[in-house]
């Protein structure tokens, strides 16, 4: 069983309207991340994420319930608790007219660090975000991306063993996005740190996490790897198949959903005309619990059929589509 590095008992918090009617923003999160794991938080605008974050950082005192770091309580030890913290706010938190290494120095003794320590904490630093030769420039000289990564640097300097980082790629370009997603990885595979992350962006989730929590309406809903959330869901895949500008009849479409094992349903779109007559492909889509192993027998029915197969896909369930099924709203919404 891997070891715990924060742990999460009961955490919930409630807000008084002005009315006097109360808002139950989190309810009862239990949650246990693991050292030298990153660990993304999902949910919807309003679900209770936020808060509970807040809560774990220690910038808001829960209503009832413990979390604790490294051993430490949030609310009893948060010094203790917080030395072991480093946060990547979303907004730039610099100053533009003091060059990186100033701005990182500056953030260097907010953290407690001094003389040789200070230098080799930064040094380090600038390294490791491959900011070295930029360091005397200053900050508003910087492209979105540099500042980006100025700005981890900072919630680094003192190496924590927890960093929580709050959707670090919003307002930047793919190449700047890679190479921070690059530098969140080496977090967990160099520096061995536990990465607490958020994102609006379900593919950055996919990609990082070695697990997944998604909150909604203030309660943990599902908690596991990418794969487990698939399987708990029940995310079945589904076989793409363009099929040329015939059209395919209902019947056709009940031989696939009912001679074929694992198949639950099979949909048809009709190809398209546009205004000088031209017929786009039409499209066949077919569900199925285990769509590689389905995917013989959907070809030989549609051969035997007479359609025209100019291409097959196979799609298995991703992250987004457990989030939508939990939920009932895209990550963006």
């Amino acid at each position: 069983m891997p070891e715990a590095l924060v742990e999460v008992r009961g955490l919930a918090k409630t807000y008084k309207r002005q009315d006097g009617t109360e808002v139950q923003a989190v309810r009862g999160i239990d949650l246990d991340i693991y050292r030298g794991e990153i660990f993304s938080m999902l949910g919807p605008n309003g679900a209770g994420k936020t808060t509970t974050i807040s809560m774990i950082s220690g910038l808001l005192s829960p209503t009832s319930g413990e979390a604790t770091i490294g051993g430490f309580s949030i609310t009893r030890q948060p010094m203790d608790a917080k030395r072991l913290l480093g946060v990547v706010p979303q907004e730039i938190a610099l100053y533009p007219t003091l060059s990186a290494r100033q701005n990182l120095e500056f953030f260097g003794k907010m953290y407690g660090l001094g003389g040789k320590d200070l230098g080799a904490a930064v040094d380090e630093v600038l390294e490791f975000t491959d900011l070295k030769e930029r360091s005397k420039d200053r900050v508003d000289t910087f492209s979105g991306g540099m500042k980006r990564r100025v700005n981890i640097g900072v919630g680094l300097l003192h190496k924590p063993q927890l960093v929580y980082m709050d959707e670090p790629t919003v307002g930047v370009d793919p190449q700047s996005r890679r190479r921070i997603l690059d530098t969140v990885i080496r977090l967990r595979d160099e520096r061995k740190m536990t990465v607490l992350y958020t994102t609006h962006l379900m593919e950055e989730a996919q990609e990082l996490s070695n697990r997944v929590g998604i909150i909604d309406q203030g309660k943990m809903i599902a908690l596991g790897t990418v794969g487990d959330l698939v399987q708990q869901v029940g995310e079945e895949d589904r076989l793409l198949l363009s099929v040329g500008d015939q059209n395919v009849p209902e019947s056709l479409l009940q031989s696939f959903q009912n001679g074929i094992d694992g198949v639950t349903r099979a949909l048809y779109d009709a190809p398209d005309q546009d205004n000088e007559g031209a017929r786009s492909h039409g499209s066949l889509t077919i569900y199925a619990r285990r769509g590689r192993k389905a995917l013989p027998q959907v070809i030989q029915i549609a051969n035997e059929a007479g359609l025209d197969i100019l291409s097959v896909e196979v799609r298995e369930p991703d992250l987004e589509a457990v989030f939508l099924k939990l939920t009932g709203r895209a990550l963006r919404d």
